[in-house]
């Protein structure tokens, strides 16, 4: 029996013990009571970077007055997707190495249900066009000029990208990086992104991931934020996790599901991102540049953060307040 069975069963367990003393009339209404009690959660909210204290204000309203999980982290991370600051995320992230500003993001909820946009250009918020991928159509990801026309049928606004100072940048990168455009170098700043994870009180969980992906990128490049299960997985019986960092070091041992994976088979959230970034460490001969962090969350609100390199911190959002919490992790910058 796993752990999260055996809490249960013996929150439940001792409810029917406590149930005997009562008359049978009453002893069905009580166990119904005690077992709603059990299932009532505390809401949480978690998120990557720095960033995630402004999202989670926002994800946070929504859940704190008894709101769903998925309307939250679509919510918060909508908020860094609109800033227009931001470089690694929404309508202010740096182009492909061709000077065009494409968007991945996915969304999953409780019952399983995810949808995802990946090349999406010009349409300011791709989670929300993740999200009626997922409840319009029998898909679960749009790409490129497929995504767009969806979202502009579904009326999304339109955004002139890149920004005129993003643009700037990109020029010069262009004049002094000419010998890497063809094979652009990864470095642990360029290549960050916001995903969330809520838990309401309900204990339904839900997760959203958006990115404008690696900066400077070869056209077409897709990373693990907008792919299920790589950038993002949730299991409503055992948790949730997303990751950040290189995606293609993340895609290639299903990040997210495998620290969901590892929290079922009775990992505390913290060992499962542990063991998550080992993988990452045992398959990878050459770890220059290469972060990669995981965040995970599970049913009872437990949560977990772990990065290759130092540097990863995440925001976590309960009724005690909003903190930026910096994550354990395997090695220093050199």
């Amino acid at each position: 029996m796993s752990d999260l069975k055996r809490r249960t069963f013996f929150k439940l367990g001792l409810a029917g013990v406590t149930l005997s003393i009562f008359k049978p009339s009453r002893a069905g209404e009580l166990l119904e009571e005690s077992t709603m009690r059990v299932q009532k959660s505390e809401p949480i909210v978690i998120s990557t970077w720095k960033h995630g204290l402004e999202a989670n204000d926002e994800a946070w309203k929504v859940i704190s007055s008894g709101g769903a999980a998925l309307d939250a982290v679509e919510n918060g991370v909508k908020v860094t997707e609109a800033d227009i600051t931001n470089r690694s995320v929404g309508i202010g992230g740096r182009p492909d190495s061709d000077g065009h500003v494409t968007l991945d993001a996915c969304i999953m909820d409780h019952n399983s249900k995810c949808g995802a946009v990946a090349c999406l250009e010009g349409i300011d918020h791709p989670i929300s066009v993740a999200r009626k991928v997922m409840e319009e159509t029998p898909h679960v990801m749009l790409v490129g000029d497929g995504a767009r026309e969806f979202a502009l049928e579904k009326g999304f606004n339109k955004t002139k990208t890149p920004l005129k100072e993003v643009k700037k940048d990109w020029k010069d990168w262009k004049k002094e990086e000419k010998d890497k455009l063809k094979n652009p170098v990864i470095n642990h700043e360029n290549h960050d992104t916001i995903g969330m994870l809520a838990l309401d009180i309900n204990g339904n969980l839900s997760g959203s991931c958006t990115t404008s992906g690696w900066g400077y990128k070869l056209p077409g490049r897709v990373g693990d934020s907008p792919i299920i299960g790589a950038g993002l997985f949730v299991d409503n019986e055992i948790g949730a996790a997303c990751a950040t960092g290189m995606g293609e070091a993340v895609i290639r041992i299903a990040g997210s599901h495998t620290v969901v994976e590892l929290m079922r088979q009775g990992n505390s959230p913290q060992k499962a991102c542990e063991i998550a970034v080992e993988r990452i460490i045992k398959k990878h001969d050459d770890l220059t540049g290469l972060q990669v962090g995981f965040l995970a969350l599970d049913k009872f609100g437990n949560v977990g953060a772990h990065s290759v390199y130092y540097g990863f911190n995440y925001a976590a959002h309960t009724e005690e307040g909003n903190n930026l919490v910096d994550a354990s992790f395997d090695r220093n910058w050199d």
